[in-house]
């Protein structure tokens, strides 16, 4: 049993799923008034910002149509996945710093549930051991959040078929400034019947020396910190984070008999 569960946490690699002038004198500037360009009208600026706002959101529309077929098909090339991923990144960032209450907010309202791993390009030491090649996930990798309970709960499965083959559980809190998910794994559970608890340091470590996570991960529970996720998005069919290695995920809300499913994994 110890050897299945050691083989089989490498799987978990990238499922866990973690970069002034000086004044110038009076005489200068009253002379330099006359070069300047007029300033703008006020309804010259509001046209300037809602437009910058409409490319802003047609940009993240543009990107989430992509990332939906990616996420149902998994035929759209990988290159243009990334592409993607990124634009929105990019994109909802600028969202959060118009309003990240709200930004923030509607993550919330809909990271609860479970989530099947589409795409990733693992941490930044991954992407330079296999140089820089980034694909879709090819097994059964399910993350549940629950938002709706306290403290938080975060679960993240390999599956084989409908057997949950590796399941790991723990607690996350979710930093409203930056968008950030900081989350901890405490348990273990094989073949959905053996339960092993584990603290921080020790899935810290199991982690770093399997490939579980990344060795900064060991690195934060040695100082007291947890590993976390910038989350980017999330709706009603994908959600995308960047993890604390610095890799990109994607992954499709998992829903059974049309209706979304939550807590403890798809089966």
């Amino acid at each position: 049993m110890t050897r299945i569960f050691i083989s089989c946490l490498p799987l978990l690699s990238v499922a866990s799923v973690a970069a002034f002038s000086t004044p110038c004198p009076l005489t200068t500037s009253t002379r330099l008034r006359s070069l300047e360009a007029p300033t703008p009208s006020s309804s010259a600026l509001f046209l300037s910002s809602t437009t910058t706002a409409s490319v802003s959101d047609i940009e993240i529309d543009e990107a989430k149509q992509l990332l939906c077929r990616a996420a149902e098909t998994k035929l759209e090339n990988p290159d243009h996945v990334l592409d993607a991923m990124m634009s929105l990144e990019k994109n909802c960032k600028m969202k959060f710093k118009e309003d990240s209450a709200a930004f923030s907010k509607d993550i919330m309202d809909n990271i609860s549930g479970e989530w099947r791993l589409i795409f990733t390009t693992g941490t930044k030491e991954r992407q330079k051991k296999s140089g820089g090649r980034v694909n879709y996930f090819p097994l059964k990798a399910i993350q549940s959040f629950d938002a709706s309970v306290e403290p938080k709960v975060i679960e993240n499965a390999i599956f084989i078929g409908n057997l949950p083959l590796v399941r790991f559980s723990g607690d996350f809190d979710f930093n409203e400034r930056k968008r950030k998910i900081e989350f901890d794994f405490d348990n273990i559970e094989l073949l959905g019947l053996i339960n092993i608890k584990l603290g921080r340091k020790e899935i810290a470590k199991i982690g770093a020396t399997t490939g579980l996570g990344s060795s900064g991960n060991e690195k934060l529970a040695e100082n007291g910190r947890r590993a976390f996720f910038d989350w980017i998005s999330a709706d009603d069919d994908i959600a995308t984070a960047r993890g604390g290695g610095g890799g990109l995920a994607l992954w499709k809300r998992v829903v059974d008999d049309g209706e979304k499913k939550y807590g403890t994994g798809p089966f």
